[in-house]
């Protein structure tokens, strides 16, 4: 090969490199959009009106509320936690199958893409919120506790993304396992958003109790034991399951009631009592931290085999 055909080849690699480069750019920050916008569809689908808000200047119906990018309102902070970071474990799951071969470029840009789509729902439902909302302290301070809310849940999306985008499997893993109750949140907000709270099936809330348990059974069968230090994962995962669905269950106890809404002692107390209740033994968790670990060692024990009738036959 002569030197002007070396040179011409050289020219047309580095021409594809930038070209490579932007097309995995623009598909990563594809990617972040939409995984963004199917975190929100639940709420989108289920007619996307502002709930109700005890702090709203005027008295107005459910229906006359304005339409919101996302559910504004103390009553639905687990949901607004459940639509925000499925978002982000959806990327991060899209680029894990994926695999890309710019897989730092591609994570980053889904980032971005993520972050236009939550901040710019963030942006347009607090605008219409400040626009509703009474004058006063008090709503000045739930205006400030929500935005609060929801920055964390943005966070919490962009961590996920990441952990589930990992090429390590025990970073994989452990995003499932953080994601396993915000998931199972939204999908029941799917059911509900098709077929109306009245008419959501009796058999839900069972399969909803159930679903983290698998979801977490699931991931750590894929995960494995070995090397050994991945049975620390199995610990951190096992304990995911047993205190994110107290803290959610101690969280929606605390700003659901309007008995001692705005006493910050009482709610920090009660918040405490139940918390430590749903953390008990007759708080549930048991059963399900059970079948969680049932499932990955049934998992793990079915990959053993099936690696070993491999092994035989070859």
């Amino acid at each position: 090969m002569s030197h002007a055909e070396i040179a011409t080849e050289r020219t047309d690699e580095s021409e594809k490199r930038p070209r490579g480069a932007a097309s995995s750019a623009a598909l990563g920050l594809l990617i972040g959009i939409l995984a963004a916008a199917l975190g929100l569809v639940p709420w989108w689908i289920s007619g996307a009106r502002l709930p109700l808000q005890n702090l709203w200047a005027t008295q107005v119906m459910p229906g006359q509320m304005p339409l919101a990018l996302l559910p504004r309102s103390q009553y639905e902070v687990l949901t607004i936690v459940a639509l925000l970071t499925t978002g982000g474990a959806a990327a991060g799951f899209a680029i894990r199958v994926w695999s890309p071969v710019r897989r730092r470029l591609v994570t980053w840009c889904a980032i971005v893409g993520l972050l236009l789509v939550q901040v710019a729902a963030t942006v347009q439902s607090f605008e219409l919120l400040g626009q509703g909302l009474m004058r006063g302290t008090l709503a000045q301070y739930y205006r400030a506790g929500l935005m609060a809310g929801v920055i964390c849940s943005i966070l919490a999306a962009v961590v996920a993304l990441l952990l589930i985008a990992s090429k390590s499997t025990v970073a994989t893993t452990i995003g499932g396992g953080l994601m396993a109750v915000p998931f199972t949140s939204w999908a029941v907000e799917w059911v509900v958003g098709v077929v109306g709270h009245t008419n959501v099936p009796i058999a839900v809330p069972s399969i909803a109790h159930w679903l983290p348990a698998i979801v977490v059974g699931c991931a750590l069968a894929w995960c494995g034991v070995r090397p050994l230090g991945r049975l620390a994962v199995w610990v951190l995962n096992l304990a995911f399951l047993w205190v994110i669905p107290a803290v959610f269950t101690a969280v929606q106890s605390v700003l659901g009631t309007r008995v001692i809404a705005g006493d910050i002692p009482e709610m920090v107390l009660m918040g405490r009592e139940v918390l430590t209740a749903a953390l008990g033994p007759d708080g549930g968790a048991v059963p399900t931290v059970l079948l969680a670990l049932a499932l990955g060692l049934a998992g793990v024990g079915i990959r053993v085999i099936a690696a070993r009738r491999v092994h035989s036959t070859t």
